[in-house]
């Protein structure tokens, strides 16, 4: 076997042990899970997550996702714990143990310790008949069939299903507890993720002097001459009352142009999009972002709350959120 053969080997084998780990996940076992960790968070606990060697690497991953969707989670390191580190722990707390064989010592020494607090015990092991398997409160299954080593001794299947299921632990608890987008943002203020979760709409959209506006009754000659002006791809239409009631873009001109050839003087109301999407001023230029891709467009509308034209997002304003 050529290199690229082994690699795609390894990733096919770990591959298939996640769809083992889905097929045979203990529904019963990680609804407890999820709800006892809910109830932790939701009375200001923390989950304190510990394992030792690989598993602890993973185990301090899994940590960093709980804390930056706001479930408090901190690392307790096992070969220190026993030296004051159990100061971290708080009667409420949940422990989440990483361990694959489930007998690892340094980890195992520190259970008849944590049995003193009022804490709920949760491990993730490929052994729940392991000690510490018996000593959980809750066991969540990870065993895999074999490992992508070839020597079957360094862990990668293993350690690819527990942060598997550790990730689907905290996404899970994510919307079990109602967390949201905005939520996220406020634990992500820095770097180019910060301004994307951050950054409203209102304050990149192009403004109401930048949007070509009409009515339904203006020829398409006069929008297109608009849509030049103020250099967009689309104009907004607007009803005599001011409410947006479509949209006529670059797009709609070149549908209908061959079928219609005095096209220009025709009403623009003839070939708008009626009831176009729209976006909120108030929304954040994720969302906005996530609305182009999803509908396929490039300009997007910004109505208020009377659903009247303020602005317009046009894809080319959010070119630097797209590689975030």
């Amino acid at each position: 076997m050529d290199h690229l053969s082994k690699a795609r080997r390894v990733i096919g084998i770990e591959a298939d042990e996640l769809r083992r780990l889905a097929e045979n996940l203990d529904g019963q076992a990680f609804s407890q899970a999820i709800e006892t960790l809910k109830a932790c968070v939701d009375h200001r606990g923390k989950i304190v997550v510990c394992g030792v060697g690989k598993s602890g690497h993973i185990g301090d991953k899994i940590a960093a996702t709980l804390t930056s969707t706001g479930a408090t989670a901190v690392v307790l390191n096992s070969l220190n714990a026993l030296h004051g580190d159990l100061g971290l722990v708080s009667d409420g707390d949940v422990i989440l143990a990483f361990s694959y064989g489930g007998e690892t010592a340094e980890l195992l020494n520190i259970l008849p310790p944590l049995a003193r607090f009022d804490v709920k015990l949760i491990a993730v092991t490929g052994r729940p008949d392991s000690t510490l398997g018996q000593a959980a409160d809750i066991v969540l299954d990870v065993a895999v069939s074999q490992e992508a080593c070839p020597l079957q001794l360094a862990p990668t299947s293993s350690t690819t299903a527990m942060l598997a299921l550790g990730d689907a632990l905290a996404m899970v608890l994510l919307e079990a507890r109602g967390f949201r987008q905005d939520d996220f943002a406020r634990f992500h203020p820095g770097g180019s993720l910060g301004r994307v979760l951050l950054t409203k709409v209102h304050q990149i959209m192009r403004k109401a002097t930048q949007l070509a506006v009409a009515g339904p009754d203006t020829t398409v000659l006069e929008v297109l001459k608009k849509m030049t002006q103020c250099r967009t791809g689309a104009a907004a239409i607007v009803a005599v009352d001011g409410k947006l009631c479509g949209v006529f873009t670059h797009g709609d001109l070149a549908r209908h142009y061959q079928a219609h050839a005095d096209l220009g003087a025709l009403p623009v109301g003839q070939f708008m999009t009626a009831s176009p999407v729209t976006i909120r001023g108030d929304k954040l230029a994720a969302e906005a972002l996530h609305v182009l891709k999803t509908h396929r467009i490039d300009d997007l509308i910004v109505v208020d709350e009377d659903n009247r034209p303020v602005g317009i997002i046009d894809s080319q304003d959010l070119s630097r959120l797209q590689g975030v």
